[in-house]
């Protein structure tokens, strides 16, 4: 299992919005992540900076980057483009993130 963290950026005075449509997760999204192998995910706010911190677990990490061709994908981009910075395809725009430190 690897550990990935990214970092994204929600815009001001979206917190509780984000939460709420987390809290609702689609159960098609949820399986989608589940069935390429994403768990242990969670998602980080800092509340002064509105920066988003998430961190998964993944056995194979190149499989995040086939998420773009499903289409419930892109549908949970395209609603949550209008509460945090996205590209012009509504993807989160992400900050990988290098990992400096470990203690397991």
């Amino acid at each position: 299992m690897q550990r990935v963290a990214f970092k994204m950026q929600l815009h001001k005075g979206q917190a509780a919005e984000y939460k709420k449509r987390h809290d609702e997760i689609w159960a098609d999204l949820a399986a989608l992540l589940k069935s390429i192998g994403i768990n242990d995910y969670s998602i980080f706010l800092d509340e002064e900076t509105y920066a988003l911190f998430a961190i998964l677990k993944i056995e194979n990490p190149a499989l995040i980057d086939t998420l773009p061709t499903y289409e419930v994908m892109q549908r949970w981009w395209a609603y949550m483009g209008d509460i945090m910075d996205a590209n012009t395809d509504n993807s989160p725009i992400v900050k990988p993130l290098r990992e400096v430190f470990h203690l397991p």
